[in-house]
């Protein structure tokens, strides 16, 4: 049986992530939020339902356990997602962003299955840049709202993200003796990269 869930379970995986780029920008049915809560939900919504967004976030909480750094270097992702939300809303080009989103969460995962530790600036740096193109890419659904649902769209963002990162982080710090700590890191990173792939390939026009 476990055999059987594991080959339903990668096709559903790839035809999800193959399905992402449809799916980005619709927490609220395509419709722009319009309250408070609306933006608030839509806020919570978007790194979920972003399969290369939610893999890259996982990746950096993974990456920053593994190279032992502080949660705070998880954080920093988050605010730079923020700060890529200020970017596409102050009308400042960014080409190629979707193209960008891909390659960046194929990256995390490569450095995932490598094990790769990074110094302090490097994983700031990687991070930082990671963050910018994936806030670029979610700040579309929210252009054009009124103030109210749109800071409550990037509180929603910022909470949901570090959630996540740092759930990853908690995990990969507290699973350090877990026997097939190894094998499961291999398999998320697998994951994180293929993602990854599947959105650059499409974002390239080759899907």
């Amino acid at each position: 049986m476990a055999f059987s869930s594991r080959r339903v379970g990668a096709p559903a995986i790839i035809m999800i992530a193959v399905a992402q780029p449809a799916w980005a920008h619709h927490v609220m049915g395509g419709k722009m939020p319009e309250t408070f809560l609306q933006g608030l939900l839509s806020g919570f919504g978007h790194p979920v339902i972003g399969v290369d967004h939610l893999a890259a976030i996982v990746g950096v909480g993974i990456l920053a356990a593994l190279a032992a750094r502080s949660a705070r270097v998880v954080l920093a992702f988050s605010v730079a997602v923020i700060a890529g939300v200020g970017l596409h809303l102050g009308n400042i080009d960014l080409p190629a962003s979707e193209l960008f989103v891909g390659l960046t969460t194929l990256l995390i995962g490569a450095l995932v299955i490598a094990r790769q530790s990074m110094g302090r600036g490097l994983a700031l740096l990687l991070f930082g840049v990671a963050g910018l193109v994936h806030g670029y890419a979610l700040g579309e659904s929210i252009v054009g709202a009124e103030p109210s649902p749109l800071v409550a769209y990037l509180l929603g963002l910022l909470i949901m993200q570090s959630a996540i990162g740092l759930v990853a982080y908690a995990a990969v710090r507290g699973l350090a003796r877990w026997p097939a700590r190894t094998a499961g890191l291999t398999a998320a990173g697998v994951l994180v990269a293929l993602t990854g792939g599947i959105a650059t390939a499409s974002a390239a026009g080759l899907t």
